[in-house]
């Protein structure tokens, strides 16, 4: 295993452990190791050399920020065309940094991770109200 693969190995699993001890933590906390596990299955998953790295995060941080001025009360297909039209216009950016493949699985991947944590947090809750229906 190359250094780049276990440093990342390791970040992983330090965020898992951060993850798992954030659940008595406050919001802010869960919110950043959310975001460095994020990071770190990102990066890990396509590969980026130190060099994208630093050019792939400032702009997926550019990304993020318009995702996130996408109105939340406009109807649902006119919300999920808002998110695709700010996809469309990274698109070319994350291609210069990324190239066409890379760029295609880094939207891929960015959808499996929020699926993979609305699958944890619905686990979760599911956990929380049978030991609840178990105290009653």
């Amino acid at each position: 295993m190359d250094m780049k693969k276990y440093l990342l190995t390791i970040l992983i699993a330090l965020g898992a452990i951060s993850f798992g001890n954030a659940q008595d933590g406050g919001e802010d906390q869960k919110v950043k190791d959310v975001k460095a596990l994020y990071v770190a299955y990102v990066t890990k998953q396509l590969d980026l050399t130190p060099e994208e790295a630093q050019k792939f995060w400032p702009l997926h941080t550019q990304f993020e920020n318009d995702l996130k001025t996408v109105k939340k009360d406009l109807p649902e297909l006119q919300k999920q065309q808002a998110y695709l039209d700010v996809k469309k216009k990274y698109q070319d950016n994350f291609v210069r940094v990324l190239g066409a493949n890379r760029c295609d699985r880094f939207f891929r991947i960015d959808g499996e991770f929020k699926r993979k944590l609305i699958e944890i947090r619905n686990q979760r809750q599911q956990n929380q109200r049978q030991r609840f229906r178990r105290i009653q």
